[in-house]
C-alpha cells in the first residue's frame, strides 16, 4: 500500500510487517522531500516515524486522543490522517499548520505549539473523559527535551498522585533542539544503557528455562534479584515514585516491539511511562549527523544538505556579535538562553565565552529567575529569547525582575509577523505585557546599527530593558538622520507639514516608502523613528500636539496594549489634543505564513500602509480608486 493510498488510520492496521517498514521509508521520503522545499522541523520527524506508525496501529483515533508536545513529531501523524494529499502545502500560507490542528482534522484534539504541555492537556482530556464516563485512551507523545521545562513535572506529580489512566511515550532522542542538557538528560543514559540489559535478560531467561528440575525454580529466584539489582543500578524509580508504572526502555523504531508494550498500557488502569529511544533525523545522513541544525531547517538541497538560499544577516547575530565585543571588556556580561542557543545565535556568544554562556534548557521561567538573581549578584546577564517564548516567564519578569529593578537584559528575537510556524509563534504580544510593567524598557531598532547602539544603551540603563527585533535585520540607510541613539528620544527621518507617522522598528522602511511614494501625490508627511516604545518621547509628542496635525501609529504587533496604546494614553492625560490614528495587527490569532504574505493579510503591506493612510487624510479621493 502506497502512503496516497492511505485516507485513514485504519489502512495500516492490517499490513504487515514489511510492508509497513516499505511504508516508513515512503513516510520519510515525503517527509524529507517536503521540508527540503517549504522548510520545518524534519530530525524530530523522522526520528518519531514508527512510533507514530505504532501508535495508530494499536489505538483509535479520534476515538483515542494523541497530544503531540510542541508538535514537532507530528508530521507523520498527519500523513496517517488524511493529509498526505495535502503535505506539500506544509507551513505555507494557506496549507497545513506544521503543528497539530484542530480544524484541519478530527484526529487533531489539542493544539500545541510550545514545548512541555502535552502532560497537562493530555491529564485534562483523560479527566474529562473520567468525568463524563466515557473509556478510550488518551496517550501524550513527549520528547525527552520537553522534560526540561518544570511544568512537565507539575503534571507529572498531579497525574500520578491521582492515579489518572494515563499514558505517555517518552520519545527518548537526546535532543530538544539544541543537545539536552541537566541531570535529567544524565537520568535517561542510564536507562538507555539498560537496553542492553533487556537482551541479556532475555538470554539468561531462555537458557535456564533448558535445565532440568531446578530451571525454572532458579528463574524465579534470578528474577527477584534482578528487580532488586536494576532499581539499584537503573534508577527507573523516579518515575515509579511519582506514582506512574515504567515500561521500557525499547527501540523506538522496532513497530513490532512498541505494538506489544503499547497493547500491554492498554491493559493497565494507572498512569504508565513508556520509555522509547530513537535516532533524531533516522534515515537522513545529513540530519542524523547535525540534528540540531535540521531541528528547523529553511528549504535546502537533500543530496548535500546546504541551505537552497542564504538570507539576509539575522538580528539575532548581530546581538550577538555586539555582546561578544562588549563582555571582551567587561567580565559582568553574560548570555542566557532556553535550548535555543542556534535560533537565536547566542551560540557565537558560547564560542568565545563558554563560561559566562548558560543554556537551561526549555526553561524559561527558571531562566528569566536565574537571570534576575545574576543580576543581583552583580552579574550583567543577556537573555537571548524569542518573543514568543518569553510569554512563558511572566510572571518571573514582573515578580522576580522587575520588581526588583534589577539590570536584566531581553534580547526578544522574531518579534512581529512572518513566521512559518504559524499562531503559536507570532511575536506579536511583547509590547502589550512588558509595557504596564513598572521599570521596564522597552527598544525596537530600526535597523542593526541602531540595535548595536541600543544593546550598549540598555547596559548602561541599570535597569530591566527589552530590545525587540524581528527575524532579519536591515542594513542602516544612508538615506536618513544617522545622530546618536538616545534613550527615549525618537529621531525625525523626514519633514513633512500634512501629517505624522510614528513607525516602530520593523516599520520604519516600509513607512518610508510610502511616504515617499505619497509625496508624488500631493502629501507630505513626517516619519519619526520611534526607536524608544517605553517611555515615550513626551517632547516630540508635544511638539506636535502644538502643530495639530493628524498623528498615525504604525507598528508590528497587536493594536490592543501596543505602541498606538500607549500614544492614546497618553494624549488622553494631556488634554487629548492630538488626532490619533493607530495602524497595526488587529486583534486576532495569524496562521503561518511567508512575512510578505502575512503583511498584505494584516494591510501592514506598503499598499495596505498607503491605503489605511489615505482613508484618514483623502477618504474621498481613496473612494474613486476602489
Amino acid at each position: 500500500m502506497k502512503l496516497m493510498d492511505i485516507k485513514q488510520p485504519d489502512d495500516i492496521r492490517q499490513l504487515s510487517y514489511a510492508e509497513c517498514d516499505a511504508l516508513a521509508e515512503e513516510i520519510r521520503d515525503t517527509i524529507i522531500r517536503t521540508v527540503s522545499c517549504n522548510g520545518g522541523q524534519i530530525a524530530s520527524n523522522l526520528g518519531a516515524v514508527e512510533i507514530t506508525m505504532a501508535l495508530h496501529r494499536v489505538f483509535h483515533t479520534p476515538e483515542d486522543k494523541f497530544v503531540f508536545d510542541v508538535g514537532h513529531q507530528s508530521y507523520t501523524h498527519k500523513l496517517l490522517t488524511g493529509r498526505a494529499d495535502r503535505f506539500s502545502t506544509l507551513r505555507q500560507y494557506g496549507g497545513l499548520s506544521g503543528f497539530p490542528k484542530c480544524s484541519e482534522s478530527e484526529h487533531d484534539c489539542f493544539e500545541t505549539g510550545h514545548a512541555s504541555t502535552a502532560i497537562s492537556a493530555a491529564l485534562g482530556l483523560a479527566r474529562a473523559r473520567d468525568l463524563t464516563g466515557d473509556d478510550h485512551h488518551v496517550v501524550a507523545i513527549v520528547g525527552d527535551g520537553a522534560l526540561t521545562g518544570g511544568m512537565c513535572y507539575e503534571a507529572l506529580n498531579d497525574c500520578g498522585n491521582s492515579k489518572t489512566r494515563l499514558i505517555i511515550v517518552l520519545n527518548d532522542n537526546q535532543m530538544s533542539i539544541a543537545k539536552n542538557v541537566g541531570a535529567l538528560n544524565n537520568h535517561f543514559a542510564q536507562l538507555r544503557a539498560s537496553a542492553s540489559w533487556n537482551i541479556t535478560k532475555k538470554r539468561v531467561k531462555y537458557h535456564l528455562r533448558q535445565i532440568p528440575v531446578i530451571g525454572v525454580p532458579l528463574e524465579k529466584l534470578i528474577h527477584s534479584l534482578k528487580k532488586s539489582l536494576k532499581a539499584l543500578l537503573l534508577d527507573e524509580g523516579f518515575f515509579t515514585s511519582l506514582g506512574f508504572k515504567y515500561l521500557g526502555p525499547i527501540d523506538g523504531h522496532d513497530i513490532r516491539a512498541m505494538e506489544k508494550i503499547f497493547k500491554r498500557a492498554c491493559e493497565l488502569d494507572e498512569p504508565v511511562i513508556i520509555h522509547c529511544c530513537t535516532k533524531k533525523g533516522n534515515g537522513y545522513r545529513k540530519a542524523e549527523k547535525c540534528p540540531e541544525r535540521f531541528h528547523g531547517t529553511p528549504p535546502f538541497f537533500i543530496e548535500s544538505g546546504e541551505i537552497q538560499k542564504h538570507g539576509p544577516r539575522l538580528y539575532g547575530q548581530v546581538s550577538a556579535d555586539e555582546l561578544v565585543a562588549m563582555a571582551k571588556k567587561d567580565s559582568r556580561i553574560l548570555a542566557v538562553t532556553a535550548a535555543m542557543p542556534s535560533g537565536t545565535a547566542a551560540d557565537r556568544f558560547k564560542a568565545k565565552y563558554p563560561d559566562r554562556f548558560f543554556d537551561v534548557g526549555i526553561a524559561e521561567e527558571h531562566a528569566v529567575t536565574m537571570c534576575a538573581g545574576l543580576a543581583r549578584g552583580g552579574m550583567r546577564p543577556f537573555f537571548f529569547v524569542y518573543s514568543t517564548f518569553l510569554q512563558r516567564g511572566y510572571d518571573q519578569v514582573l515578580h522576580d525582575v522587575c520588581m526588583q529593578n534589577l539590570p536584566v537584559v531581553f534580547l526578544l528575537d522574531r518579534a512581529g509577523l512572518g513566521n512559518e510556524d504559524g499562531q503559536s509563534h507570532q511575536g506579536l504580544f511583547d509590547i502589550a505585557f512588558l509595557r504596564p510593567i513598572p521599570n521596564m524598557t522597552i527598544f525596537a531598532p530600526a535597523d542593526s546599527g541602531e540595535l548595536t547602539e541600543m544593546i550598549r544603551a540598555a547596559l548602561e540603563l541599570n535597569a530591566p530593558c527589552a530590545i525587540r527585533y524581528p527575524k532579519n535585520a536591515v542594513a542602516p540607510n544612508a538615506s536618513y538622520p544617522t545622530r546618536p541613539f538616545m534613550t527615549g528620544r525618537w529621531r525625525s527621518l523626514l519633514s513633512g507639514k500634512d501629517a505624522a507617522v510614528l513607525a516602530v522598528g520593523s516599520m520604519i522602511s516600509p513607512v518610508l516608502n510610502v511616504v515617499q511614494r505619497l509625496r508624488d501625490e500631493g502629501l507630505e508627511l513626517e516619519v519619526v523613528n520611534a526607536s524608544t516604545v517605553k517611555p515615550l518621547d513626551g517632547f516630540c509628542l508635544s511638539r506636535l500636539a502644538e502643530l495639530g496635525r493628524p498623528v498615525f501609529t504604525v507598528e508590528e504587533h497587536v493594536l490592543e496594549g501596543g505602541f498606538g496604546s500607549s500614544v492614546l494614553e497618553y494624549n488622553a492625560s494631556h488634554g487629548g489634543v492630538l488626532s490619533i490614528h493607530p495602524i497595526g495587527v488587529k486583534n486576532r490569532f495569524i496562521p503561518q505564513g511567508d512575512h510578505r504574505s502575512l503583511l498584505k493579510e494584516v494591510e501592514l503591506d506598503e499598499a495596505g500602509l498607503r491605503r489605511q493612510i489615505l482613508d484618514v487624510l483623502k477618504p474621498g479621493e481613496l473612494q474613486d480608486e476602489r
